[in-house]
């Protein structure tokens, strides 16, 4: 299986690139937001990989995080739900957006990916609801969950030349926010609340005051755990 790929970008188009690997051609299928995120022709790009090997198809996806790419492979399990809705769904909300959404058990956000229909939306928040307190502990944001010292891929616009090593991205430390939303989900488990409702308490706590710490982020969380009435 191919995980990740490091090379020149050859070629763009709308939906695919084509990523020259020592001399090796590889066509990777990527969401909007990512291409968008892409450097230019002729410049360096690494991107994390999913290869699907089916009897009549074999094609690759990429993703700029593992967390993305993560993201991908739970989205796909969900019935219904291929490699294009997977990625439609993470071009219109990033795997930030769909943390949140799936937190919050908000399917109209999930609906708002093209091609997405109510029904396919609300299988995946009840299907993938137990899985976003996890990726949110790991970093407060997903975008922070997952990437660790090194593991920002899309890297800088430098010609690759095979004689050197390729340089390592500087170490990324997670943000306020990131830091703020693992500790409060950390505090809420600590007193108690289950991973899912502390998730969605601490995601909707976070949309409101994004910039709010993690004691604020605790206190948000807590008033809105609190039972009504």
């Amino acid at each position: 299986m191919i995980g990740k790929l490091t090379g020149r970008l050859e070629y763009r188009s709308s939906d695919h690139v084509l990523i020259d690997v020592r001399g090796v051609g590889y066509i990777v299928y990527c969401s909007e937001r990512t291409m968008a995120a892409l450097p230019g022709v002729g410049e360096a790009v690494a991107l994390y990989t999913d290869m699907v090997v089916r009897e009549d198809l074999m094609q690759l996806y990429g993703f700029p995080s593992l967390v993305e790419k993560e993201w991908h492979r739970l989205l796909t399990s969900v019935q219904g739900v291929g490699a294009k809705v997977s990625l439609a769904i993470l071009g219109a909300l990033g795997p930030d957006g769909v943390s949140r959404a799936i937190a919050l058990g908000d399917w109209a956000a999930v609906k708002a990916a093209k091609g997405v229909g109510p029904k396919t939306a609300q299988r995946i928040v009840l299907d993938l609801k137990d899985k976003a307190p996890g990726v949110m502990a790991m970093g407060g944001t997903v975008a922070d969950a997952m990437d660790g010292p090194g593991l920002d891929v899309v890297e800088p616009a430098d010609p690759v030349e095979p004689a050197k090593k390729p340089r390592k991205a500087p170490p990324k430390q997670p943000s306020g926010a990131a830091a703020a939303s693992a500790g409060a989900l950390s505090a809420l488990g600590n007193l108690g609340y289950g991973p899912s409702d502390a998730a969605a308490a601490v995601a909707e706590a976070a949309a409101t005051y994004p910039d709010a710490n993690e004691a604020e982020l605790i206190r948000a969380a807590l008033r809105l755990l609190a039972p009504k009435g």
